[in-house]
């Protein structure tokens, strides 16, 4: 079915862009600028929600902003891929707003009028990736994503946020302009398109070692990805507030470095293209390599962020490893996962932030008995690492259950020893500090009593843990999404 012409994807991406000058000139009225930032994220939602009916029915939507070069416009183009990835980011923008509205005001963080406005500006480049039509326009906002998250980054202003902002821009945009700009420009020249089509485009017109090169340019262009070994960016960045940690790089930013992957590996390069030539090996072996590797060192982590950072680059690699299966139905579990995950690891880094506020610990070896004084936040922390192991009843378990399946349907079974190994992993570097915080006995002289977070803070990360509950019994339009995704008939 021809796609409708429909300018609501560009409002859906304008919305926060604009909106971020009157959040600007509300920096003398703190309750105007969040209540702007609050309406600003309602309406992103509803609208990205509106364009939901359409793409379920096989219609979609398309509009064309400006032809740059002959045949590869800036084009938005609303299909299942790209409307599952701005529903969980316009969705979980929206809860990270309330929450950054507690966690900066108890903090009393400096520069929060440039916050918001920063982050209002990022959310509408996630979306432009999400509803990109053609691999120019989802290169063009992936680098507006990489410029607008940078003040975010360094938002502390010490030498540590420095140096961390400059690792994060090298890794970043040194990879997407030396490797994956490159790609691009090799694949207009030898298929004469950008445009993101099933199956891809690169079918009977590149050679087995053209696609090679490419294959690995757009791997580790894609940066945001975080594969082994450019990966450093991410624990180099959990210097942000937790609240940039939470949702940037626990759902937009990371989550923008698979999706690029997945429209390569689906719409550009080709699964079947790839295969019959062998190279679905190599996304599985990096894939493999990473995972297993980021959850080892995860394990060694004291600081709560940076264990969090280690697991969140294995599990990106969860959703790459699903992208390069032989079957349909490992795909199908990468592409859920990318929203699974993201309802997980937004509790987790809500739950981190929390217990920073309310009690300034950010070690692990810090927490024994915390459980006792904030038992909301640690049940919270207790079902985001359910989900993030691939537990029932948390939606983790669905994504999960689905690359288990693919790789037995594709005789895939090292891929099936990886995944088992790496839950076993997983659950080892979450569930001790469940057990310290509700188990271990306090220091002496610790404090005692019920102290949680404010409420602001509070609300968000119980929302978010019942959401990645939800997921397990009412994941049918995700689902069905994803099935449309990788091509099958829900």
């Amino acid at each position: 079915m021809t796609p409708s012409i429909s300018i609501w994807p560009l409002l859906a991406i304008l919305i926060s862009l604009c909106g971020a000058i009157p959040i600007l000139l509300s920096n003398r009225q703190p309750n105007l600028r969040e209540s702007w930032t609050i309406l600003i994220a309602l309406l992103k939602l509803m609208i990205v929600a509106s364009l939901l009916p359409g793409v379920l029915y096989g219609e979609g939507y398309i509009f064309t902003i400006a032809e740059v070069l002959p045949g590869v416009p800036i084009e938005l183009r609303v299909d299942a891929l790209g409307i599952l990835f701005a529903l969980v980011a316009s969705f979980l923008w929206l809860f990270t707003s309330i929450y950054s509205i507690g966690y900066m005001r108890a903090l009393n963080e400096h520069a929060q009028t440039r916050y918001f406005a920063s982050f209002a500006v990022a959310i509408s480049s996630t979306l432009g990736i999400a509803f990109a039509g053609n691999l120019l326009t989802m290169y063009l906002f992936y680098e507006m994503l990489s410029l607008s998250t940078y003040p975010l980054v360094t938002h502390e202003q010490n030498a540590e946020a420095r140096a961390s902002g400059r690792k994060y821009l090298t890794y970043i945009l040194g990879t997407s302009i030396g490797l994956a700009l490159p790609a691009m420009l090799i694949t207009y020249a030898t298929a004469g398109t950008l445009d993101f089509t099933a199956g891809g485009i690169l079918t009977g017109k590149a050679s087995p070692e053209l696609l090679a090169l490419l294959l690995v340019l757009f791997l580790f262009g894609f940066a945001k990805a975080g594969l082994i070994p450019f990966h450093g960016w991410l624990p180099a960045a959990m210097v942000a507030p937790t609240p940039v940690s939470s949702f940037l790089h626990g759902v937009a930013v990371v989550k923008a470095g698979v999706f690029s992957i997945f429209r390569v590996v689906f719409h550009i390069l080709g699964p079947e293209t790839l295969q019959s030539a062998n190279l679905n090996v190599v996304i599985t072996t990096v894939a493999s390599i990473t995972l297993l590797v980021a959850s080892l060192i995860a394990l060694t982590q004291d600081s709560m962020k940076r264990r969090l950072a280690y697991s969140t680059v294995g599990q990106l690699s969860y959703m790459v490893l699903g992208a390069g299966m032989i079957s349909a139905v490992g795909r199908l579990g990468g592409v859920m996962h990318l929203a699974m995950h993201a309802f997980g690891k937004i509790t987790l880094f809500f739950c981190a932030g929390a217990i920073y506020v309310a009690s300034k610990k950010k070690y692990i070896s810090q927490m024994d008995g915390l459980g006792r004084r904030m038992p909301i936040t640690f049940l919270a922390f207790f079902l985001g690492s359910l989900s993030i192991i691939g537990m029932p009843p948390l939606g983790g378990f669905i994504s999960k259950w689905n690359l288990v399946i693919g790789t037995v349907d594709g005789g895939q079974y090292v891929l099936l020893i990886v995944l088992l190994v790496s839950s076993l992993l997983n659950a080892a570097y979450f569930l001790p500090i469940v057990y310290r915080a509700f188990f271990a006995d306090a220091p002496a002289g610790e404090e005692t009593g019920w102290k949680e977070a404010p409420l602001f803070c509070l609300v968000p990360l119980c929302l978010t843990a019942l959401g990645s509950m939800l997921l397990f019994f009412f994941h049918d339009t995700l689902l069905n999404l994803a099935q449309m995704a990788v091509g099958i008939a829900p």
